[in-house]
C-alpha cells in the first residue's frame, strides 16, 4: 500500500548571499566566510535534519565576475561539501548541482556514486546544462554549447550515468572468505557506450547504494528544460510566483512525463523554490520582509547583476535613460536565453529605457509565504493541496528565520498530518516516495529466465 501524500521540504543554503541578496552576509549570525565554512554548513544541515526536511540542496555555478553575488564569489564545490555533510548527518538527503556540459560522465558518475555510498543512500544530483556562457572559457572552449547541444548532451549523459551505476548487480560481491571468492564476474557488466556525444567503455568501479541510484533533480523552464525534467527528472526545482502559475507548470511537466515519456507522474516530485519569513504576527513578518528587501535590492547591485542571463553582458556601459538595448539579447543565446528573451520582450513591449527595465527587476514582490507561523503553514498547505507543487525548496537565508521555520512552522504541518513527524526511511528516495531502480542487468537476467 502506498503511503499518503505528504509535503516535501528542502533547504537551500546561500551562505553569504546569492542573487538579489548581496547584503545577506551583514547578518551578524552569518560568518563572513560562511560559503566556505564547513562548520556553518554542518550547523544548517543539522538544523534542517532536526526539522525532518527531505533534503539539503546545494546550488552551483563555475563562472564569476566582480558583479557576482558574495556566495558565488567564494564557495565550496558541492559534492566535496556534501560528502563532508554526510558524515555529520544521518537521514537528510544531500543534493548537489553538477553540470553535464563540463564534466566527464565516468568521473561524475563515480563522484556521485561515492557520495551515495558515503551517505548510505541519501545522494541526489541536480542536473544542469550550465547557463553561464563564460564557463566555457574555464574548460578550454572558445564558446558555450548552443541550447540544442546542451540539452542533447544532458539527456544522453543522465542515461549513461544510470547505466554506469548499474555496472554491478546488487549481489556481485559475495565476499566469501571460506571460498576466497570476492567477485562474481558474471555480475560485472562492461557498458561499451558509444552515443552522439559520449563514448565510455565501463564498467564503473563502484557498487550500487542502498537506494540504487542517486536521485536525479532538474531545473529548467525552457521547452527543452521541461522535456529533460519530464524525461529523466525525479525531482524538479522550479519557481512560481503564484498558485495558477505553479499549477500550469506542475500539470505541464507531469503530463509530459506521462504522455511523452511513459512515466508515472507521481515519480516526478515538483518543488518550487520559495522565500519564507516568519514573524510574531503577519504584520511583524511583513515588516521584516520589507526591511530585508530594502537592504538587499539596491539599484547599483541590480544593474551589475542584470547581465547574467545575457551571458554576463556589461549593461553598465549603456545610457540608462536610452531605450533598452534589445540587441543585447544576442549575448544570451548561449546563456539563460529563456530569461533574457522574456526580459527583452517585456522591455520592448513597454517601451522601457534600460533604467526602467532594471527598476522592474527591483519591484518589491511580496512573497506569499510571509506571516505568523500559522499563516505560513496555511499557505504551504494551500499550494500543496491545489497541486501547484509536491513540496518546497526553502531558501535558507537568515539563520534566526530558518530556526523559526523549523521550530514553529514544521510542528504545525506535523499536527495537521501533512508532514512527517519523524523519518520513516533511511534514503532520499524513501523520503520522496520514489522507487529504487531495479538493476537493468538483474531485470534482463530474470526476464530471460521467465521469473
Amino acid at each position: 500500500m502506498s503511503r499518503a501524500r505528504q509535503i516535501h521540504l528542502g533547504a537551500v543554503p546561500y551562505g553569504t548571499g546569492g542573487p538579489g541578496s548581496h547584503t545577506l552576509w551583514l547578518d551578524p549570525e552569518i560568518p563572513g566566510d560562511a560559503s566556505v565554512n564547513i562548520d556553518w554548513f554542518v550547523e544548517m544541515a543539522q538544523l534542517a535534519e532536526r526539522g525532518r526536511f527531505d533534503l539539503v540542496f546545494i546550488v552551483d555555478s563555475q563562472f564569476i565576475t566582480p558583479f557576482s553575488p558574495p556566495h558565488y564569489l567564494n564557495r565550496l564545490e558541492p559534492l566535496t561539501l556534501l560528502s563532508a555533510l554526510a558524515t555529520q548527518t544521518s537521514r537528510i538527503g544531500l543534493v548537489g548541482t553538477a553540470t553535464t556540459s563540463f564534466n566527464s560522465p565516468f568521473n561524475l558518475a563515480r563522484r556521485l556514486g561515492s557520495l551515495d555510498l558515503i551517505s548510505r543512500g541519501r545522494a541526489g544530483w541536480n542536473v544542469v546544462t550550465t547557463g553561464d556562457a563564460g564557463t566555457a572559457g574555464n574548460y578550454g572552449l572558445d564558446e558555450h554549447f548552443d541550447y540544442d547541444t546542451r540539452y542533447g548532451r544532458a539527456q544522453e549523459y543522465v542515461e549513461l550515468a544510470r547505466a554506469l551505476w548499474d555496472s554491478y548487480e546488487d549481489d556481485a560481491f559475495p565476499r566469501d572468505r571460506a571460498t576466497g571468492r570476492f567477485l562474481d564476474p558474471d555480475k560485472q557488466h562492461v557498458l561499451d557506450h558509444e552515443g552522439t556525444y559520449f563514448k565510455v567503455r565501463g564498467p564503473l568501479n563502484l557498487e550500487r547504494s542502498a537506494q540504487g541510484h542517486p536521485v536525479v533533480f532538474q531545473a529548467g523552464d525552457s521547452d527543452q528544460g521541461r522535456d529533460l525534467g519530464a524525461g529523466v527528472g525525479e525531482g524538479i526545482f522550479t519557481f512560481a510566483p503564484d498558485i495558477p502559475t505553479g499549477q500550469a507548470f506542475y500539470d505541464d511537466v507531469k503530463t509530459r512525463a506521462r504522455e511523452k515519456f511513459g512515466r508515472d507522474p507521481e515519480h516526478v516530485v515538483v518543488m518550487p523554490g520559495i522565500k519564507v519569513v516568519v514573524g510574531d504576527t503577519d504584520e511583524d513578518a511583513r515588516e521584516i520582509e520589507a526591511a530585508n528587501n530594502e537592504r538587499d535590492h539596491t539599484f547599483g547591485a541590480a544593474l551589475r547583476e542584470f547581465g547574467r542571463p545575457f551571458g554576463w553582458h556589461d549593461f553598465t556601459r549603456y545610457d540608462l535613460d536610452a531605450p533598452f538595448p534589445a540587441e543585447a539579447l544576442v549575448h544570451g543565446e548561449r546563456s539563460f536565453y529563456t530569461q533574457a528573451k522574456a526580459v527583452t520582450q517585456r522591455a520592448v513591449d513597454n517601451g522601457w529605457t534600460l533604467r526602467q527595465t532594471v527598476e522592474a527587476t527591483r519591484v518589491f514582490r511580496k512573497s506569499e509565504f510571509v506571516g505568523s507561523a500559522a499563516t505560513v503553514a496555511d499557505k504551504l498547505v494551500e499550494w500543496w493541496e491545489a497541486r501547484a507543487c509536491d513540496g518546497f525548496n526553502i531558501g535558507l537565508d537568515h539563520p534566526a528565520n530558518f530556526r523559526r521555520i523549523v521550530d514553529e512552522v514544521v510542528p504545525i504541518l506535523q499536527e495537521r498530518g501533512v508532514f512527517r513527524a519523524d523519518y520513516d526511511s533511511t534514503t532520499l528516495r524513501g523520503h520522496l516516495g520514489l522507487p529504487a531502480p531495479v538493476n537493468r542487468h538483474t531485470a534482463a537476467r530474470e526476464a530471460a529466465s521467465g521469473r
